[in-house]
């Protein structure tokens, strides 16, 4: 039997939890692709449900193996539908809580997978899937974001909200966002018109009433936005609906949501990509087998960009070995 390496946890705990072992390689079914990970992207809720706090991943489901986004090669096709991509084929996408991607090799289903985008290394494409299908959809499905539209974006240079910037400016907005004084200058390389210093200014004393609030940081942050919201304006948060009496208080409206898996709309950021209207940043990449270092990097210091770990060139064997 086929094996890959791959880094689970038996038992929910810090990062020292996260083991790296060898599991049985996995086979695609039908709609699904067999993907030899290239490298491998590290968010917030891979720490969160390694730690136990993400309600879905109960301990019935233990082993399991983590990480949501991925890029790579397809070095196998289960078949029964046209649109798979083929054998040898470059891809990116964002899987599913039933599967991970912190392995050489990940099954992908065909609704979640996407081309690649050209010019893009691999760990330049392992950190777009679900930061910006989380910026994407909370921007334009949830908030519905439109031209000449203006937003306030809390946490513009973290994973989430450098796409948001980004994707926000592209689609025609004026785009404000809250990032610490060493950040000013990238929030406004990604194209930013105003950012902020959260620690040295009150945001509300600075950005003039917006259409949409993106937030990414919930707390007291997201209790001060509704004060900039326009009437009928809208404040969408990724960590949980806003209270529905705030909301009706500022004559405003409220969203909460979790990002899914869109291979589609991963296709519309392809041709963003590389269109050079949106580009990813990688903050740091880390060897697979340092998977635990990159947690406890991403889960108690500020970092600017996505945190990536490389699988492929981390020893591991070559496809179909």
């Amino acid at each position: 039997m086929a094996t890959m390496r791959s880094v689970r946890i038996h038992e929910f705990g810090g990062p020292e939890v996260l083991a790296v072992e060898e599991i049985a390689t996995p086979h695609p079914m039908a709609g699904e692709v067999l993907v030899r990970v290239h490298a491998a992207g590290v968010n917030p809720v891979d720490y969160k449900v390694r730690s136990g706090q993400y309600p879905p991943v109960g301990r019935d489901r233990l082993p399991v193996v983590l990480g949501r986004d991925i890029a790579g090669e397809v070095v196998e096709s289960g078949g029964g539908r046209g649109d798979l991509p083929a054998v040898g084929d470059p891809v990116y996408a964002m899987l599913g809580p039933d599967r991970g991607g912190y392995a050489d090799y990940a099954v992908v289903k065909s609704e979640e997978v996407a081309p690649k985008p050209e010019g893009l290394s691999d760990a330049e494409a392992a950190a777009v899937p679900l930061a910006a299908l989380t910026a994407w959809q909370g921007l334009f499905d949830h908030g519905g974001l439109q031209p000449g539209q203006r937003v306030l974006i809390h946490g513009g240079a973290g994973g989430v909200g450098h796409f948001a910037v980004q994707f926000a400016k592209a689609r025609g907005a004026f785009v404000a966002t809250t990032v610490s004084g060493d950040d000013l200058a990238f929030a406004h390389e990604l194209g930013a018109d105003q950012a902020v210093d959260y620690k040295a200014d009150r945001f509300e004393d600075r950005v003039e009433p917006v259409d949409m609030v993106f937030d990414l940081v919930a707390g007291e942050t997201q209790d001060r936005s509704w004060a900039v919201l326009k009437p009928g304006g809208i404040l969408v948060s990724t960590l949980g609906r806003p209270p529905e009496e705030k909301a009706r208080a500022h004559r405003a409206r409220g969203a909460g949501y979790m990002v899914q898996p869109n291979g589609r709309q991963l296709d519309e950021i392809r041709r963003l990509i590389e269109d050079r209207q949106v580009r990813p940043v990688v903050g740091a990449v880390l060897p697979l087998k340092e998977a635990s270092a990159a947690h406890e990097r991403l889960e108690r210091h500020r970092l600017r960009g996505k945190l990536v770990l490389e699988v492929a060139t981390d020893g591991a064997p070559a496809a179909g070995a």
